[in-house]
């Protein structure tokens, strides 16, 4: 009987192994798309602002994997595709990526990077208008699997995407059962909210505000006006210079999106690496200790000399087996541990390969990363000046291109 239990149990763990696999497989979301061209008065338009990053103040990259160079990356790519998602739906008027809440527009998308980490992604969002409306506040989030980085898969797809998809359909559904009235009211206070901020004197009395922060129109200027004329030829200076922003924003997503990509794709294989490794660990360590206490136990006493001496052997090669099994648990945690370092020097290399672009206004640069929203205040301090003294636009406006690093252009 213990030479068949030993050789079941030498037979487990030397044919079947304890190697544990898994094999996931995304969940995807069809994108609602307009089927025909929406009319005019339904159309809002949409400003989607950095994200948060969501990171602690204390945090520790070593102990909780997420890294501030690739967060903070991420802040402004992942709320870049959003806009080009919903662009892509033909529901809405102008989607843009704004620096600040402060670039009055009709609907504003804010978002929170709960996880992001290649293979989990969680995105806290919340939706209000210029009413100051909260539409609705949700937290989205999916697993990517084995296809999701795939060379076949289409490049304009994001492996991210169900959550973009999944937003931007319930943002549409939450549009559509709105009354075109508060559709258009909306376009109205977005518009006013801009003129007052120009032009307090003048434009504070057109709007009311309860005790809940919800503005509704008291009344509308005249059309014939002619400073209204002027203040909407002023917020089209204004939204083209956050379409120039945009194109910053663009210069930076596609610079970023391969080796974005790729980080991505290794972390999420480092990961799934780290997970299955350490569960084959503890599998391993555990079958091991139990084989060899087992063997440790067997009467190898026997009335034959020779069945004592088949059993010794087969008890002596549990002996080993278990112990190897132990100490193969023990060199496979460290190797996990090694994966855990890789994914922080692919995070330091992307953290080099993100580096921060520049923007030229008027011949002075400035760097858009934090101080993006510092740029757009002092612009709009620009424009309340210019209109203050009736003048002309002129200030030239240039994009830079991504800045690169000197180990980039050594390796070209």
């Amino acid at each position: 009987m213990l030479r068949v239990w030993l050789l079941l149990a030498l037979t487990c763990l030397v044919g079947v192994g304890c190697t544990v696999n898994e094999v996931i497989v995304a969940e995807e979301t069809d994108l609602v798309v307009a089927d025909a061209p929406v009319e005019e008065s339904r159309l809002l338009d949409i400003g989607v602002v950095e994200f948060a990053p969501g990171l602690d103040e204390d945090n520790d990259p070593s102990e909780s994997g997420v890294y501030e160079e690739i967060r903070f990356a991420e802040t402004k790519y992942l709320a870049y595709h959003l806009k080009t998602t919903l662009q892509g739906t033909g529901h809405w008027g102008a989607v843009r990526v704004i620096p600040s809440r402060e670039a009055f527009t009709d609907v504003i998308i804010s978002g929170e990077i709960g996880k992001s980490d290649g293979e989990f992604v969680e995105i806290a969002v919340t939706v209000e208008d210029a009413a100051g409306r909260r539409w609705y506040d949700k937290t989205y989030e999916t697993q990517t699997g084995v296809t999701s980085y795939s060379d076949r898969r289409d490049r304009r797809l994001d492996p991210y995407q169900k959550i973009f998809n999944d937003i931007a359909n319930d943002l549409y559904a939450y549009a559509a059962q709105l009354p075109p009235k508060q559709l258009q009211q909306t376009r109205q206070i977005s518009e006013l909210r801009f003129f007052a901020d120009m032009s307090p004197l003048a434009y504070n009395g057109y709007l009311s505000t309860d005790d809940d922060g919800l503005a509704t129109v008291v009344r509308l200027p005249a059309e014939s006006d002619p400073t209204v004329g002027r203040l909407r030829q002023i917020r089209e200076r204004d939204r083209l210079v956050v379409d120039t922003l945009n194109e910053h924003y663009a210069n930076f997503y596609y610079g970023i999106s391969m080796p974005y990509r790729d980080w991505r794709k290794v972390t999420r294989q480092e990961s799934v690496a780290y997970r299955q490794v350490k569960r084959s660990a503890r599998i391993q360590a555990l079958v091991g200790v139990v084989i060899m206490a087992g063997a440790l136990a067997a009467d190898t006493d026997d009335s034959s000399s020779r069945q004592r001496r088949v059993n010794r052997g087969l008890q002596n090669l549990a002996i080993n087996e278990g112990f190897n099994r132990m100490m193969g648990g023990f060199y496979r945690g460290r190797e996990a541990e090694s994966h855990v370092a890789a994914i922080g020097e692919l995070s330091e290399s992307f953290g080099a390969q993100a580096a921060p672009m520049v923007i030229s206004v008027d011949g002075q640069e400035r760097r858009l990363t934090g101080t993006a929203q510092a740029q757009y205040d002092g612009w709009r301090r620009l424009l309340r000046e210019m209109y203050e003294a009736e003048t002309g636009f002129t200030q030239s406006i240039d994009v830079g291109v991504p800045a690169r690093s000197v180990d980039d252009d050594e390796s070209n």
